[in-house]
């Protein structure tokens, strides 16, 4: 069953405390992250970036849903907040394991570009963010934006990372880039519909 859309005119609110919240978490992250890069152990210092970022990444959308702060520019920010927080803690995981280091290339170009643009496609529809894009499409919704599937777009490649298995590791970003191909085109279908559908509206 598709979720119920949350209709939007317009970007919404900036200050908010969930906006906020998301500000806090990726600086934290970041410092973490950074911190991470400089010492000789880092492997306390990855591991709190990961759970600043993971954390702070579930409170955000919480208190944005609990308050009634969901908005798109609420939406954009934190799928950009994302990227960076993923990008310098994967900086991290190929010190750790430099043999996985085109897996997490590859990681990293999915997630920082196809993900990318696929989660930022919600605002070509009226909808607050990706987490109402089951009443667009609710395979893409389900296989991309429910809470599994959020979990699994970045915990793939830490498993991998942990275990030390390069197989893993292309098994996993392999499967992470078919899918997001596969939702892409599903995607691209879905505004062709949408601008036949505007066109034939616009028709007198």
């Amino acid at each position: 069953m598709a979720r119920t859309p949350v209709v939007s005119d317009g970007i919404g609110p900036v200050l908010t405390i969930a906006n906020a919240i998301t500000v806090v978490r990726t600086v934290v992250s970041v410092g973490l992250a950074l911190t991470a890069l400089q010492v000789e152990d880092p492997i306390g210092w990855v591991v709190a970036a990961y759970l600043v970022y993971w954390l702070g990444d579930s409170a955000d959308g919480l208190a944005a849903r609990l308050l009634g702060q969901e908005t798109r520019a609420g939406a954009v920010h934190d799928i950009l907040s994302d990227r960076l927080c993923t990008a310098l803690c994967a900086a991290n995981l190929v010190l750790l394991q430099p043999d996985l280091v085109v897996a997490i290339g590859v990681f990293l170009l999915n997630f920082m570009v196809l993900d990318c643009l696929l989660s930022l496609s919600f605002l070509l529809w009226p909808i607050v963010s990706p987490n109402y894009f089951g009443s667009v499409d609710e395979q893409v919704y389900r296989l991309n934006w429910s809470h599994p599937a959020k979990a699994l777009n970045n915990i793939g490649i830490v498993v991998a990372v942990v275990v030390g298995s390069l197989g893993l590791a292309l098994v996993i970003v392999a499967a992470q880039v078919a899918l997001k191909a596969w939702s892409a085109r599903r995607v691209l279908v879905r505004v062709r519909e949408l601008e036949a559908a505007r066109a034939g509206s616009s028709t007198p």
